[in-house]
């Protein structure tokens, strides 16, 4: 190249360092390239692990070892010494070298928290990367911060250290705790899908690189995310293919950039009330569209486990019934039982689309991650899904506020207890079951403040035979009364659900009251807004029409509630029942408020102040009074198919 040419080169890196440079002081920041030497105290490094030669994925190079070298470049590693000076001439020496032969001379560096800071080369990286660049290899150092189990990067850090034993990958990153492991079990997957020796190579060049040119192609990078988190997202969705390409992947990662939108955007309108025909005139959806008022709607409805078999299966079928009896030749239902809780659920939701069902409900959280697939390849078909976790562009979630009535069966046991000690049987520790703990507890207190909770974990949903071996134990730690599973199978006569007492002597079992679901109630809501062409306006009541909705409804709109028997409960607890029970309808009474204090005696809710819809669905403690702990879902053996949903397109 000539002069002329190499000159100009390095005006525009010049410009372009120019322009990083000023952003960063309007910022009331340093424009200077990042140095390593001030960014680590004395005594922060555990040890240093030569990992000799590394290919160094450019973009994730960031700074500079010593700030002497910094000062010559901005903060995205361009120049910003003047041309006149021998560093220009430096850099245009290796410039056109790049041009002709290539830079191929590895760099030193050291690695830190998954960075790269230049020890030897740093004119090279900056022309690299202002030729757009992609690796480099390099000499590495990696610097080992010690280990601190309270910082979350640090975390995140020890966990890709593991996973870059394994694998050699240090292209991807996480903004959360665990995806490095869940990222791992794919790698430990594709392995199985290849003969080629480099499995884990030929992983990040088939799969990985390409969803990420698809991703940032789309605007992925806007989000406020690691593209690793929008991955793996798409592996949980999608699940895992021997390669991604641009022809079969392009619209499934807009759709996945869509969704994660939604998501970031916490547009969230979430529906606590009776669902009511909107006020003002119908606006017909996509789907009351095809549904005139001749067209009998196609319902399905898909349980995990036989009606004849699971209390929760069987709650969802009364409600299918329900609507079977009231909307007669206007719907027909049908019912798929046993469908796998995982991955191949999407291929019954794909079977339902093709045979042109109008609506399917997802009746388990666990069908979260194939629904969502479902519902965004289907959107002419209306998916719901029960579960109470993120909001969706695509699918509906619908769940009922479970505690409310937990508040009131806690009320019962407190006042029964002759012990002051109660046992609560835990299915699987999710927000869901813990708020339920919190607010038993709370009910139990608000009668009995000496009572004590102690609760244990079956950690499997919908596990009856579980859940009388875990009450055995807490009836021989000394709770005289049990709250169980509230959700019988039918012809169920064992009184081993709901809240009970046994005798000490006879182990016999007086059964007081259970919560139950009344999901005909939700359901009857839904089907009658869609036939009546109002289901668009619900949807679009706040005046956003990208604003998922969530439904979450309580005891006022009768979707849970409470069933006691009239002979084993005396008057006076009967009355007090229900008239707390008529104050939580008229939102006279919150279930969760203060002053609420955790095990620790944190407060988390002050005097006076009601926990929020956010609050509840994330909860993650326990409330002073409870004995037990929250198992760690990441180490429960086997691994419950709920765990398969945890964390899509969440933060």
């Amino acid at each position: 190249m000539n002069h002329t040419e190499l000159q100009h080169a390095y005006e525009q890196a010049y410009k372009s360092g120019k322009q990083a440079w000023n952003q960063k002081l309007l910022k009331g920041e340093s424009g200077y390239l990042r140095a390593l030497d001030s960014m680590i105290q004395p005594g922060d490094i555990a040890a240093e692990f030569p990992l000799g030669l590394v290919e160094i994925p450019i973009n994730k190079i960031v700074g500079t070892y010593t700030h002497a070298r910094s000062i010559s470049f901005a903060d995205n590693y361009m120049p910003i010494m003047n041309i006149k000076t021998e560093f220009a001439s430096k850099w245009m020496y290796l410039y056109d070298y790049h041009i002709q032969t290539g830079i191929a001379d590895p760099i030193k560096v050291y690695e830190y928290l998954n960075r790269f800071f230049v020890i030897e080369g740093n004119k090279r990286v900056s022309v690299l990367k202002f030729v757009e660049g992609t690796t480099i290899n390099g000499q590495v150092i990696r610097l080992i911060p010690k280990r601190d189990p309270n910082n979350k990067l640090n975390t995140i850090y020890y966990e890709f250290m593991n996973f870059y034993k394994e694998t050699h990958i240090n292209t991807i990153w996480f903004s959360e705790i665990g995806r490095f492991t869940e990222l791992l079990s794919y790698v430990k997957q594709y392995r199985t899908m290849t003969t080629e020796e480099e499995a884990d190579k030929i992983f990040l060049a088939n799969c990985y690189r390409p969803f990420r040119q698809l991703y940032l192609e789309q605007g992925g990078d806007q989000l406020d995310i690691t593209t690793g988190d929008a991955f793996l997202t798409f592996l949980k969705i999608y699940g895992l293919s021997k390669e991604i390409t641009p022809e079969a992947y392009k619209v499934k990662v807009k759709n996945i950039i869509d969704e994660l939108k939604v998501i970031e955007a916490e547009t969230t309108h979430v529906q606590t009330e009776v669902i009511q025909p909107p006020k003002k005139k119908s606006v017909f959806s996509s789907l009351s569209d095809l549904v005139t008022s001749k067209k009998v709607l196609k319902i399905a409805f898909v349980y995990a486990k036989p009606v004849s078999t699971s209390g929760w299966a069987y709650a969802h079928e009364l409600g299918r019934l329900h609507i079977d009896n009231v909307f007669k030749d206007q719907i027909v239902t049908t019912k798929i039982e046993g469908v796998p809780e995982n991955d191949k659920a999407f291929d019954v939701f794909k079977t339902l689309a093709n045979d042109h069902y109008d609506i399917v409900f997802a009746t388990s959280p666990t069908y979260l991650a194939p629904a969502l697939k479902a519902a965004m390849e289907f959107p002419n078909v209306k998916f719901f899904n029960c579960a109470a976790t993120h909001s969706y562009k695509s699918l509906t979630l619908y769940y009922g506020r479970i505690h409310e009535p937990r508040y009131l069966l806690g009320m019962i046991a407190g006042s029964m207890t002759e012990t002051n000690v109660i046992g609560y049987v835990a299915p699987y520790p999710i927000s869901e079951v813990v708020s339920s703990i919190n607010a038993f507890t709370l009910g139990a207190q608000a009668v009995n403040p000496r009572v004590k909770v102690k609760a244990l974990w079956t950690n499997r949903w919908d596990n009856p035979e579980g859940g009388k071996a875990v009450a055995e134990t807490l009836f021989n730690a000394g709770a005289d009364i049990i709250s169980n599973e509230d959700l019988p199978i039918p012809g169920d006569i064992s009184k081993g659900y709901g809240v009970y007492s046994i005798n000490q002597n006879t182990h016999q079992k007086t059964h007081y009251a259970m919560a139950i679901w009344n999901w005909g109630v939700f359901y009857e809501q839904v089907i009658q807004n869609i036939l009546n062409g109002t289901w668009k306006s619900i949807q679009e009541d706040n005046n956003r029409s990208d604003m998922p909705v969530n439904f979450w409804q309580g005891m006022n709109n009768g979707i849970v509630d409470l069933l006691y028997s009239n002979r084993n409960m005396t008057a006076p607890m009967k009355h007090l029942i229900e008239n707390v029970k008529q104050a939580i309808i008229r939102n006279e009474f919150d279930v969760f408020k203060g002053p609420i204090y955790d095990q620790n005696h944190v407060i988390k809710a002050k005097a006076g102040e009601n926990l929020d819809y956010e609050d509840i669905i994330h909860m993650d403690w326990l409330v002073a009074g409870v004995e037990g702990e929250i198992p760690d879902i990441k180490t429960l053996t086997p691994v419950d198919p709920f765990s398969y949903m945890q964390g899509i397109t969440g933060k």
